[in-house]
This record gives C-alpha cells, sequence and structure tokens, in this order.
C-alpha cells in the first residue's frame, strides 16, 4: 500500500524526488506556520487555550536547553526549538493512516544532522577562532598522532548517528504499524500508535539533546 498514491508523479519520481516526503514536508511545515500564527496573532496577558499550549511547550524547550548547555546557549534556541518541533511534527504525522513520516527518509534527517554538523563547527571558530583546533589535538603534543584521527572520525560520524538513529526508529515505526493496519484494521493498532507517539517524542528529545551536546562542548575550552 502506497500512502497518498495520488501524489505520485512519474516525472518528479524519474528525478529521484520522493513526492510523498515533499508534500509531508512540506504539510509539517504548513501546520507549524497555520499553529505559530494562531497562537501569536493576538498575545494576552491571560492566555488562551492555544496560546496556553505553545507558551508551555516553549517554555519546556527553554528550560531544556538552559539546563543542557547554561546561559550561554539562550542564542541557540531558534534552532534547537525549530529542529525539535519540526521533527516532533514530522513522527507524528506518520501514525496517521495513508501519510509518511518525512524524517522515516533519510534524505530529511541528513539535511537536519548537516545543519547541527556545520552549525557545531562554525559556533567553535566563531568562540575560538584557530585555538578550536585543539580540540582535535589531545591534552599533548606527543598524542596528536593518535588524538586527530580519533577526533575525526568521531565528529564526522555525528551527523551519520542522527541521521541513521532517528531514520531507523522512525522508518521502523511507520513499517510496523502499516503490518497491523493490513492484519488487524480496527482497535488493535491503537496500543501500537500509543507506543508511536511516546517514541517519537523520545527521539525528538534524543536529537535534541545531541544537538545542544554538541554545540555546547564546542563553545567549551580545549582541555
Amino acid at each position: 500500500m502506497e500512502p497518498l498514491i495520488f501524489l505520485h508523479s512519474n516525472v518528479l519520481n524519474h528525478y529521484g524526488i520522493n513526492t510523498t516526503i515533499v508534500f509531508s514536508t512540506w504539510l509539517v511545515v504548513f501546520l507549524l506556520a497555520i499553529l505559530s500564527f494562531l497562537a501569536t496573532r493576538n498575545l494576552q496577558v491571560y492566555p488562551g487555550r492555544l496560546q496556553n499550549v505553545m507558551e508551555v511547550i516553549i517554555d519546556g524547550l527553554h528550560a531544556l536547553l538552559i539546563d543542557t548547555m547554561g546561559e550561554h546557549g539562550k542564542k541557540f534556541f531558534p534552532l534547537i526549538a525549530t529542529l525539535g518541533l519540526f521533527i516532533l511534527t514530522a513522527n507524528l504525522i506518520g501514525i496517521i493512516p495513508g501519510f509518511e513520516s518525512p524524517t522515516a527518509n533519510i534524505n530529511t534527517n541528513l539535511a537536519m544532522a548537516l545543519v547541527v554538523f556545520f552549525s557545531t563547527h562554525v559556533v567553535g571558530v566563531i568562540t575560538h577562532g584557530f585555538k578550536y583546533v585543539k580540540q582535535f589535538l589531545g591534552p599533548v603534543w606527543w598524542l596528536i598522532p593518535l588524538m586527530l584521527p580519533i577526533e575525526l572520525i568521531s565528529h564526522l560520524s555525528r551527523p551519520l548517528s542522527l541521521t541513521f538513529r532517528l531514520f531507523g526508529n522512525i522508518a521502523g515505526e511507520d513499517i510496523v504499524l502499516l503490518v497491523v493496519l493490513l492484519l488487524v484494521p480496527l482497535l488493535v493498532p491503537l496500543p501500537i500508535m500509543f507506543l508511536m507517539i511516546f517514541t517519537s517524542v523520545v527521539q525528538t528529545l534524543v536529537f535534541m539533546l545531541l544537538a545542544m551536546m554538541y554545540i555546547g562542548g564546542a563553545m567549551e575550552e580545549a582541555h
């Protein structure tokens, strides 16, 4: 069973473009944009339901960032919060029958992982200048031949780790849900859906925490 089969285009697919994922991704962006607009168009001192829900979510994300990165991490809140809200919404949309999670596609996850990867090293260079290289050289000079390749491999593996961890979990969820829906379409899939919601939240938090740790680590002095 192909999700959203009516969106498939032979022309786009010929060029390797997955129209289902493209549609789902833009749908997530559209939903977040509309939700943000509705929640902020008429801000009140005594918030309504939608504003109250959004404030709770944003305050929770902000508290998580401060606990993980400290006060100096506030300037990265727009990046971390955007990643978190997008990933969570993208994860959850795949629970709806007929839709496919954008995060079940490896290209979506790789794009976000590369944003984190380049942000980490840009922040490191801006914070420390040329001294940022010391983080790759180890504590003493005679360990450089050992530490340099280890650190390079470690940093280069980070986007792969972020990509495949999220891809594997969300793609696996979508496959399990599809199989269960085909075998037992009524009521039985509900516990699976609740488990998927929990896993979607956990995977969002994992991606956010790792992103914050990577960027925060780039700002620390080399030891």
